[in-house]
């Protein structure tokens, strides 16, 4: 009921003429969508105001106010919960609100709240409605609360729209994922930016997932926990399911996917953290097609070959442990199998691991193999780089044949009628979208390689040089590496003796110029003569 035009000093004499403890209960109600409108508007508090002046008029004292800030079309609201609760104490209180949009967004809603509020012993009354019980005024009521859900739903509707639009053009519209951030970009608007330094680590764990340089999510998530940078849960670790959820976004590629809209694999604006290519890998891998390799998950700081080496007599993975004296505690490695000969016999740590860097350091190849790879390798870089310029024409042709099967596909999706039979056109769709995608990515990167051959290999060839340099790493990960590059095959060690002939990696075996089929123990002065060795020094970044 609209408020009469009479001024507010009349209004205040004429509450003051009862006694306060005849004037009728009141609350106040306020309601805004979201947090958001709390933070940058003046919702709530103009709300109140109007409500308190109809107390006022009404002469009814407000005891309470509630205010929340969400969704009408919700039923978890804090506030009304509080206010029900609040009412079946009081019995015979007069609930205000500033519109019916405010109470709720739906008319089967608006009438579940008018239920519970009866129940609870409110009277609903605003400045802009005459609530009532008759005919017209539960028409009136039902069409107003009718219009409230006409404008939730057509509100939704559009924003649903315009994001759908906007990822269409290639801006990510939802919460930014973590090694990006929202900036306002010229001609863009607000658009997906790099934020350092946590771009450069979710780069470096992704390219690491999808090369094999961490073999399982969770040495992933071992990664990240160890950078200071890199945000954690409230247990301060990082949950495996967030990087499941990491691995799962296209959009660090430089894609947008939103299936619920029908998006797929859409050419983003932003800058990409990895290739499509690398992502595809995760993919691959995720869905079984890692390489198994031979190492464990829990490999620690503390034992850096355990779960690695193996008995020499029964072949189980060793075991490590510390072993407390009387005045300090020692490290050991053990066998620890039921039935075998050496077990629960242990090895020290010092003497396993010396042994293991004295092999190592044995596999750094000759002055002449070395340079004759290094030679090799920039031959064939030259060589691919000039036929990757000539590849363009054929990758178009492809492309070609790639976009008039997703016509053929589409055209047979309108006239089926079976449902798995429309799934099965689309999950190949879908397949194709993916295919084209990685055809553009490799046609626009044709004779344009990412980094220059020295930047690229000089990691690879520094490593091959010295893998001694790598293990002696601070970082697990690196450790780790180091086994899953130089040994195709888990390490066989018996206890008193040595190591026995490792299964070496093809990169070594060839550079070593090593006979690997030979079975027999490592001699104790290493695979080749020492005076054969080249060492080069170089960086392991």
């Amino acid at each position: 009921m609209p408020l009469p035009g009479r001024p507010e000093a009349i209004e205040r004499s004429a509450a003051k003429t009862m006694k306060k403890s005849e004037l009728q209960k009141a609350v106040i109600y306020c309601r805004v969508s979201g947090t958001k409108q709390v933070r940058e508007g003046d919702g709530l508090r103009s709300q109140e105001a109007r409500c308190r002046e109809y107390a006022t008029y009404k002469a009814y004292e407000v005891v309470e106010v509630f205010r929340d800030d969400a969704s009408g079309g919700s039923a978890d609201r804090p506030a009304m919960k509080a206010m029900l609760a609040s009412l079946r104490k009081r019995r015979g209180c007069v609930v205000i609100i500033d519109d019916i949009s405010r109470f709720a967004r739906d008319i089967r809603g608006h009438w579940d709240l008018r239920d519970l509020l009866r129940e609870a012993g409110g009277k609903l009354e605003s400045p802009s409605i005459e609530f009532g019980e008759d005919s017209d005024s539960i028409l009136v009521e039902n069409l107003l609360a009718s219009v409230s859900q006409h404008q939730r739903q057509k509100n939704a509707e559009q924003t649903k729209n315009r994001m759908r639009a906007r990822a269409m053009n290639g801006y990510w519209v939802t919460r930014a994922p973590i090694g990006y951030r929202y900036e306002r970009v010229a001609g863009h608007g607000k658009m997906l930016v790099r934020d350092e330094p946590l771009a450069s680590l979710v780069a470096e764990a992704l390219e690491g997932y999808a090369s094999g340089r961490f073999e399982t999510p969770s040495e992933v998530k071992r990664f990240l926990e160890a950078q200071p940078a890199y945000p954690r849960n409230s247990n301060n670790e990082v949950h495996v399911e967030r990087v499941n959820e990491m691995f799962s976004r296209p959009a660090y590629a430089g894609y947008i996917t939103y299936e619920d809209w029908g998006l797929n694999l859409v050419p983003a604006k932003h800058e990409p953290l990895i290739s499509l290519a690398s992502w595809q890998a995760i993919q691959e891998r995720r869905n079984g097609g890692a390489p198994k390799v031979p190492a464990r998950q829990d490999l620690s700081d503390d034992f850096s070959l355990r779960g690695f080496v193996t008995c020499g007599h029964c072949g189980e993975p060793l075991t490590a442990c510390w072993s407390k004296g009387r005045s300090a505690r020692y490290p050991y490695y053990l066998c620890d199998t039921r039935g075998c000969p050496v077990s629960r016999k242990s090895i020290r740590k010092e003497v396993i691991e010396g042994e293991f860097e004295a092999l190592l350091c044995a596999l750094r190849p000759s002055e002449g193999l070395y340079n004759l790879a290094f030679q090799m390798f920039r031959d064939l870089w030259d060589a691919k780089l000039a036929s990757a310029r000539i590849q363009s024409g054929s990758l178009q042709k492809e492309m070609r044949e790639v976009e008039r099967k997703v016509t053929q596909l589409l055209d047979r999706i309108v006239d089926a009628s079976s449902a798995s039979v429309i799934a099965a056109y689309e999950k190949r769709i879908k397949e194709l979208e993916t295919q084209k995608a990685l055809m553009q990515e490799r046609i626009a990167n044709c004779g344009k390689p990412l980094k220059s051959f020295g930047e690229t290999y000089r990691t690879a060839f520094g490593f091959l040089a010295n893998p001694c340099l790598l293990w002696h790493s601070d970082r697990i990960e690196d450790r780790r590496a180091v086994l899953k590059l130089v040994f195709s095959d888990h390490l066989p060690y018996v206890r008193g003796e040595g190591y026995r002939t490792p299964e070496i990696s093809m990169p070594f075996r060839l550079l070593g110029g090593i006979q690997m089929d030979e079975k027999g123990m490592v001699p104790r002065g290493g695979i080749e003569p020492p005076t054969l060795r080249f060492s080069v020094a170089c960086s392991t970044n």
